[in-house]
């Protein structure tokens, strides 16, 4: 199977030539012009590596980087862009990225810096954050605070499918298949569970990350993102 990249990129006559080129060297490359749509199709889509720009409208290559790495994507990136200063780029390898490449730059880099870190995945995105909440999927430990939960197995699947799509509400389905796969669990079952993980991670002192909306699904998020 041939490699897959994501570029984001706001800049078309460069997207189009790096498309074209990569396509060429049978690098299958999908595109978008902001922040906003690459944190779409990253989140949506598998990608090998992902191709940052780091100056895009909507949501920075940096933010983008970060929203990645807090959901746990472990996709590796590599940031393009034209600000070369040591200050940009330990900005953009703490938010996650794993390699840079200054414009302007030859294809031929490009396709070698792609080909290299498809070969392995990221080592940046080991941990998943909500608020004071964080699954460590190295450890498989989860603490809220300095607070380390005791989850079962069944639990840890359902917060981590919760802390990965937040602040996105998950519908109830969406959640039984995650830990049932195809078998159908009683009506009831999934309720049981939620009030189970919920006894575990909204403690006191915290305030509480775990809503239910009714009719439409489970989201967790902080208090102050749940009251716009």
């Amino acid at each position: 199977m041939g490699i897959s990249v994501l570029l984001v990129e706001d800049d078309f006559d460069l997207a189009a030539a790096v498309v074209g080129f990569l396509e060429l060297e049978e690098i299958s490359c999908d595109h978008a012009s902001n922040g906003v749509h690459g944190l779409e199709l990253a989140t949506t889509n598998h990608y090998d590596v992902l191709l940052l720009d780091v100056m895009l409208p909507r949501m920075s290559g940096v933010n983008l980087c970060e929203q990645l790495r807090k959901k746990g994507i472990d996709t590796p990136i590599l940031m393009l862009t034209a600000l070369d200063t040591i200050d940009d780029k330990i900005a953009g390898f703490n938010a996650g990225t794993d390699d840079y490449l200054a414009k302007p730059f030859e294809m031929e880099e490009l396709q070698l810096r792609i080909r290299a870190l498809s070969r392995r995945r990221s080592r940046q995105a080991r941990k998943l954050k909500v608020a004071d909440l964080e699954m460590n999927l190295d450890t498989h430990e989860t603490y809220r605070g300095d607070t380390l939960l005791q989850l079962t197995p069944t639990e840890w699947k359902l917060l981590e499918e919760l802390v990965t799509n937040s602040p996105r509400v998950v519908s109830r389905e969406q959640l039984e298949q995650t830990v049932w796969d195809d078998v159908e669990p009683s009506s009831s079952l999934l309720k049981v569970y939620i009030n189970k993980l919920r006894k575990k991670v909204d403690i006191s002192p915290f305030s509480p990350l775990i809503h239910t909306l009714p009719g439409v699904g489970i989201v967790l998020k902080a208090k102050d993102e749940n009251e716009q």
